[in-house]
């Protein structure tokens, strides 16, 4: 299949560019040229899809799929879009989770309310900007247009920092504040895993929305930091703290302590989402050890997070180091609670 790619060199990006040129197809891919590498035999267009014409180094090209990861103003992807209505098979449009209307309740599926947006919206906030561009892509693609609702997106390549925090913060080593319960379900998606899926129900014409993340439970809290722990080699130990005497402390889930959601907290619903139309639809979610164990190789590869393309820098994820000491100070638990170890790593997918 001809892909081309609007961005290509961020996370999602990078990983649908990774995924085709693993497949052997033809790849495009379309962007600013100030982000990141173009892998050896991917083709390169430069333009700037915010600028007065500058689309035009699309003209002429023709291709089977795009595939979209913009999350900037919605009238960007209306641009883009129209441009390519009649020289593009299909239109895959990266969303998120984030589109649905509060409050949204545990285990919602596809037929959620969205945020209003228009498609030819200017920037805004995150929720508006991915419901905007959802509306702009099915108004000139109409039923060609698949709506990638990605959750929590972890694995190698990650541009945000959740994942990478605690492994680094464990590779310190010493006593780790985890927040509990130890079973405390999680729910996200590898990147690799939704840049396969993307691809596959792109090249099949699938059309629509698509929650497009593991099922509820796919790993826990207990086994990710478990993994991240023997991933490292660290001899970090877990204090596993209950979420009452931490909230109340004013530990914000999600941003001071990454991937975590407490049972009963307003956006407990991101890793309780309804997940039962994309794994109809072939999604296979990978195991979580392969995804903490392969981002853990890439960080020691890199260095360092780096910066998200193309949108401004954001306020580091997870706790600082002071303010986690004071919080296990605060926090001497008469017993510890007992972790099972991680799974050995492997390499088969499981769902």
């Amino acid at each position: 299949m001809r892909l081309l790619v609007l961005g290509g060199t961020g996370f999602v990006g990078g990983a649908v560019v990774a995924e085709a040129v693993r497949r052997n197809w033809p790849v495009t891919v379309f962007n600013r040229g100030l982000h990141g590498a173009t892998p050896e035999g991917v083709h390169r267009l430069r333009g700037d899809r915010t600028a007065p014409d500058g689309l035009a180094a699309l003209a002429g090209g023709e291709w089977d799929l795009v595939v979209d990861t913009w999350d900037g103003a919605p009238r960007a992807v209306r641009a883009a879009a129209r441009a390519l209505r009649d020289r593009a098979g299909h239109y895959a449009y990266v969303s998120s989770g984030s589109v649905y209307a509060h409050p949204v309740p545990p285990g919602a599926g596809e037929e959620a309310p969205v945020v209003v947006a228009a498609p030819d919206a200017p920037d805004g906030d995150y929720p508006s900007n991915k419901a905007g561009g959802e509306r702009a892509a099915v108004a000139v693609f109409g039923d060609r247009a698949l709506l990638v609702r990605a959750g929590l997106i972890l694995g190698p390549g990650e541009d945000i920092g959740r994942l990478p925090w605690w492994l680094l913060r464990i590779a310190r080593g010493g006593d780790v504040l985890a927040p509990g319960p130890v079973d405390l379900p999680v729910q996200y998606i590898d990147v690799r895993d939704l840049a396969a899926w993307t691809l596959d129900r792109a090249a099949a014409g699938t059309g629509g929305p698509f929650n497009v993340i593991s099922r509820p439970g796919h790993t826990t809290m207990g086994e990710l930091l478990a993994t991240a722990v023997a991933a490292t080699g660290s001899d970090a130990r877990l204090r596993w703290t209950d979420p009452e005497p931490l909230l109340a402390a004013g530990v914000v889930p999600w941003n001071d302590l990454p991937i975590w959601v407490p049972v009963g907290h307003e956006f407990r619903w991101l890793q309780e989402r309804g997940v039962d139309k994309a794994y109809a639809a072939g999604l296979i979610c990978r195991p979580a050890a392969e995804t903490v164990v392969d981002t853990w190789h890439w960080l020691r590869r890199v260095g360092s997070v780096p910066q998200r393309a193309g949108r401004p820098a954001r306020a580091p994820v997870g706790l600082d180091p002071a303010r986690e000491a004071a919080l296990l100070a605060a926090d001497r638990p008469a017993a510890r609670i007992s972790v099972p170890g991680p799974p050995r790593p492997g390499s088969a997918r499981a769902g």
